[in-house]
């Protein structure tokens, strides 16, 4: 690297990284991170699978070819070659590594990122366990003989421990101990797990964040004989500067909301717009997460596990209401190509006024549309795309019909503690962080990298919505109209049954 070293980088110098879930979203982040601000590391493994019959090579390839490594290729292409990509799977016997290869990775690996996870929250608690909690134990497992480590990162989530509205960054008694659920998903068959599936959960609304809580009590099982730290970000958003401006690849959460209410499709969701919007850009995560393997590996170690809750509570207040309101005014300056109908509709707190739009204003046109495409014999998707909509928002709305208070008290005096130096390399800071302009970076990020809507398409897809908003003024005049026509025909009936009353006395 040219010029000094910052603390946090001078601490990476030389090291050797394990990755697991580097192709995810996260991961993909952490590892560019890595390779773009700490270029003296030695070397980064990577675990990875094969996939749709492509080698990890052409995996690794592809990946290196996406726009978010474009400053990596065009200023230092060289830090490609320290990436040491490894076949193999969080849900196989020790992770489907050769011997050669779990013998290197113990000899040499200094620090370890277990990112991997199976996210859908939705998934069969079978599915959730083997990847959540049994990738988890076969990763420690290996951990546990690498005989340089220094850190171990177990990367959880903010919303792992539901039954706490205020969460402190230590670890919580998990509903269950790990090994029973372990054991019981090994020898019970499919259907019964399902059947008894909802009692295990019991406040928890998804497999997913039961799993990742019993798993934040296998990870701090190990300590302190292993050197380990788990890391809590909350719902993680596009990156606001690195490594691209609103860069993103999926529609995960609210980043699918954004999509399905810019082109039109959403109308209505449960949401109470006075609770606080925890969400965290990824690019502030990744840095934190850097950050936080540094103190946890030069710290005096603790008595307990340290965790870290990487939220913006108390530093970037901002609520649903003022998320979403923000979002909508700004898709109709930078709207989505291809809108289906003029965005709108409004967030709700009222269970009954919601489903009754959601028949009205998401059921029945979907039916509709559908029906015409078969009638002009083209291809139906718009009912599935409501399916779709549907389940995301049905599993989202968990979390915006809840407040939650994050305690990230570690998090701020880590950052405080930093040089400014390390500052300006890892941003942390959510005070400086204009939200009206990280909203359009959000939109923006998300209309080229996720939807791959050129910018260049703005014009049209602004001439397009404001055909759609002569249309959606014109069926609003039509339905009220309707229903002024149908009142004022109702009225004549009636009088037609008093005259004709009146004439019988």
């Amino acid at each position: 690297m040219n010029g000094p070293r910052t603390a946090i980088q001078s601490f990476y110098k030389d090291k050797v990284i394990f990755v697991t879930g580097a192709s995810g979203f996260m991961g993909k982040v952490l590892l560019e991170k890595l390779l773009y601000s700490c270029s003296d590391l030695d070397k980064i493994y990577i675990l990875i699978r094969v996939k749709k019959e492509r080698s990890i090579e052409l995996r690794v390839d592809d990946m290196f070819k996406l726009p978010m490594f474009r400053r990596i290729c065009q200023e230092k292409s060289h830090m490609l070659k320290k990436v040491k990509p490894l076949e193999g799977d969080i849900s196989l016997h020790n992770l489907g590594l050769t011997d050669n290869q779990r013998g290197t990775l113990i000899n040499e690996v200094h620090i370890v990122f277990h990112f991997a996870a199976i996210l859908q929250m939705q998934a069969k608690l079978k599915d959730s366990v083997e990847l959540n909690m049994i990738g988890t134990r076969r990763v420690l497992d290996l951990t546990k003989q690498m005989k340089h480590l220094q850190v171990f990162l177990h990367l959880s989530t903010a919303f792992c421990h539901v039954d706490q509205m205020e969460l402190t960054e230590d670890v919580y008694d998990a509903p269950h101990d790990p090994d029973d659920i372990i054991r019981l998903v090994q020898w019970m068959n499919e259907r019964t797990i399902d059947l008894i599936t909802p009692q295990l959960l019991g406040l928890h609304p998804n497999t997913y964040t039961y799993t990742k809580c019993l798993a934040e009590t296998q990870v701090a099982r190990e300590y302190p004989n292993l050197p380990c730290v788990i890391a809590r970000p909350s719902i993680v958003t596009p990156a606001v500067k690195q490594p691209l401006s609103g860069w993103v690849d999926n529609l995960n959460g609210v980043t699918g909301i954004l999509v399905a209410g810019g082109k039109g499709l959403l109308r209505t969701m449960l949401c109470n717009t006075q609770n606080r919007a925890e969400i965290i850009p990824v690019d502030f995560a990744i840095n934190s997460i850097i950050g936080i393997s540094h103190k946890v590996a030069t710290q005096e170690k603790p008595k307990s596990i340290p965790v870290y809750n990487i939220t913006q509570s108390g530093i970037l207040p901002i609520t649903w209401g003022e998320l979403l309101g923000l979002g909508r005014n700004l898709i109709y300056q930078y709207p989505f190509e291809g809108q289906l109908w003029y965005p709108g509709g409004d967030p709700r707190t009222n269970k009954i006024v919601h489903y009754l739009l959601v028949f009205f204003f998401h059921i029945i046109p979907a039916y509709l549309f559908d029906f015409l495409m078969l009638i002009f014999r083209q291809k139906r998707f718009m009912i599935r795309t409501q399916k779709r909509i549907s389940n995301g928002i049905t599993l989202l709305q968990y979390f915006t019909m809840r407040d939650w208070a994050f305690d990230n008290t570690k998090l701020l005096i880590m950052r405080d503690e930093m040089s400014p130096e390390d500052k300006k390399t890892f941003q942390m800071d959510l005070e400086l962080l204009d939200i009206n302009e990280y909203v359009k970076i959000f939109i923006l990020g998300t209309r080229q990298y996720c939807m791959k809507e050129n910018l260049s398409s703005l014009p049209k897809a602004r001439r397009h919505q404001a055909r759609m908003y002569i249309v959606h003024l014109s069926m609003k005049f039509l339905f009220y109209f309707g229903i002024l026509h149908l009142i004022y025909n109702n009225l004549e009936i009636v009088r037609y049954g008093l005259d004709f009353a009146t004439q019988q006395m």
